[in-house]
């Protein structure tokens, strides 16, 4: 499984916290998970020398106890593989879930690496880190897998989801903001002020569109889902025509079921590629018919998120 860049979408980010520590940090690291596991293999956290913590690896179970040994890991300035739940000699600390997990810690990881994920991140570019358990040395790919063979551990990272919501009205903004509360990037555009003042309100980013069609400065890559929210439809063939020349994993419409036929019909009337036409979804969400806008903003966020699980990484 791969992760995105922050260790959660609504958690601070564990390597950034890092990078911006003045004093000794140590990096916590899954690094094995057996049966079920509330984090994924490769999930982090960092631990600053004084106790405080920066993302979690479990529902809270071990945190603690992760920190106390950190304090022991900078003092010896070595790495160290702790065992958690089935198989581990701490008995008097169990997992609610009924499975183990191997935490990787290493002291003062090295920076040089993590400024580079870092990097990428911003550029939107996944990228692999490769730790060695045994030294803490750490190098950076563009390739690889989340995953442990021996004493090295692989950690995937993949660009967060991102959204283009495009719409006017409460579906619009209730959307934005639900996205925007759950820590993913997200753009929110609108020719209706007050559908943009809905979303600034929420603290999404916003974009004023004073012309039908896809603004040429709102670039959709493969991790990027673009929805639209539109009662008035004339706004959306012009959109969909240039989105789904994008890359965007998903490209999705509301309406109702008369309204994807009248959009699919214009589409080709403009001369959009049947294979192009076939991307799109709608009447979107998983739940068939949904009457209000906050019901419909969690069902298609719901149906974004199950995409992107089934979706091959390229």
């Amino acid at each position: 499984m791969n992760i995105a860049f922050n260790s959660s979408p609504t958690g601070a980010d564990p390597i950034r916290a890092i990078l911006d520590a003045s004093g000794p940090v140590v990096l916590a690291v899954i690094a094995g998970v057996e049966g079920p596991s509330y984090r994924p293999l490769g999930a982090m956290m960092a631990v600053m020398a004084d106790g405080a913590r920066v993302g979690t690896l479990s529902s809270g179970c071990i945190e603690a106890d992760i920190a106390l040994h950190a304090g022991e890991v900078l003092a010896t300035g070595a790495p160290r593989l702790i065992r958690y739940g089935q198989g581990s000699p701490f008995i008097d600390i169990e997992l609610p879930c009924g499975g183990g997990l191997d935490i990787l810690l290493v002291p003062n990881p090295d920076k040089d690496a993590l400024n580079h994920v870092a990097r990428r991140q911003a550029a939107r570019d996944g990228c692999s880190l490769g730790i060695d358990a045994d030294s803490g040395a750490m190098t950076v790919h563009d390739q690889g897998e989340t995953g442990r063979a021996g004493h090295k551990l692989t950690v995937r990272f993949d660009p967060p989801i991102r959204f283009l919501v495009f719409g006017k009205g409460p579906e619009a903004s209730t959307f934005a903001a639900l996205v925007q509360s759950a820590g993913y990037p997200n753009l929110l555009l609108s020719p209706d002020t007050e559908t943009l003042q809905a979303g600034i309100t929420a603290g999404c980013p916003t974009q004023h569109m004073t012309q039908q069609g896809f603004p040429k400065d709102a670039h959709a890559d493969d991790r990027t889902a673009i929805v639209l929210f539109f009662h008035d439809h004339e706004w959306e063939p012009p959109i969909l025509k240039d989105a789904v020349q994008t890359d965007a994993f998903y490209i999705g419409s509301q309406g109702s079921q008369r309204a994807r036929d009248n959009r699919i019909a214009t589409l080709e009337e403009m001369g959009v590629a049947p294979a192009d036409i076939a991307r799109l979804r709608g009447p979107v969400g998983l739940i068939p018919s949904a009457r209000d806008a906050g019901t419909l903003a969690v069902s298609v966020l719901a149906e974004v998120l199950a995409v992107a699980m089934q979706k091959p990484r390229g």
